[in-house]
């Protein structure tokens, strides 16, 4: 749907990493002409045999354009003629100087294919959330972001929402900028339905009378009344 989630083990404590597939995921280019953000941190992924391309500084404008902090994720260290170093030097010259460096980009050396640092790039990963002291309260009325959206011909308008703060359940009215709806029901990435989703997790929606935009902010309201009446 978009976005996954993995587990983590973080300081005695297991934890959720929710991963959106891209920066440049169209959701990002509208994140960014609402003023808007979808994730917290940005993975930027460059192969250590190619270098910088210019999708790389595509995915760079949207993540500053967002104004969230950034790690570099080197792949393909594996492969034959693989240069970290050299990714490392272009970045620098686009104001990305790595933290062994002096600067205060992190980046994590890793393999898609080996699996080598993907264990590093979680924890890094960790580290920055545990910096940005990113929280929101599972205990207030669920509001998120719409990260795809989509008209199914069997089962109606399909939304994928990536619940930021609060926990949204079955049964719900909420409003998406000109859509309303009722949570007729949901599921989360692996396809399993589920009855609450909590702040992080990206869930597919069913109920919304139309297809909001990617990008567009959602938000459980009392009734579904109050919910028409806000859809504009």
């Amino acid at each position: 749907i978009g976005a996954y989630q993995v587990n983590v083990d973080w300081e005695d404590e297991q934890r959720k990493v929710t991963f959106l597939d891209t920066p440049g995921h169209e959701a990002f280019t509208a994140m960014r002409a609402r003023g808007a953000k979808a994730t917290d941190i940005a993975v930027i992924v460059v192969a250590a045999d190619d270098g910088a391309k210019p999708q790389t500084v595509e995915a760079i404008d949207h993540a500053r354009a967002a104004d969230v902090p950034i790690i570099i994720a080197v792949n393909k260290i594996d492969k034959e003629g693989a240069d970290p170093t050299r990714v490392r030097t272009e970045l620098t010259q686009r104001d990305l100087q790595p933290a062994e460096w002096g600067g205060e980009t992190e980046y994590v050396d890793v393999s898609a294919k080996t699996r080598e640092g993907l264990d590093e790039l979680l924890e890094t990963i960790s580290v920055v959330a545990e910096l940005q002291n990113l929280k929101a309260n599972p205990d207030a009325d669920a509001s998120g972001v719409v990260i795809e959206s989509k008209l199914d011909p069997g089962r109606g308008p399909v939304v994928t929402v990536l619940v930021q703060r609060g926990t949204m359940r079955v049964g719900d009215a909420l409003v998406g900028g000109p859509q309303w709806g009722k949570v007729r029901a949901m599921q989360d990435y692996t396809g399993k339905r589920v009855k609450t989703a909590l702040p992080g997790d990206p869930v597919e929606v069913l109920g919304f009378d139309g297809v909001p935009d990617a990008g567009e902010f959602v938000q459980v309201v009392k009734s579904d009344k109050e919910a028409r009446r806000q859809a504009t």
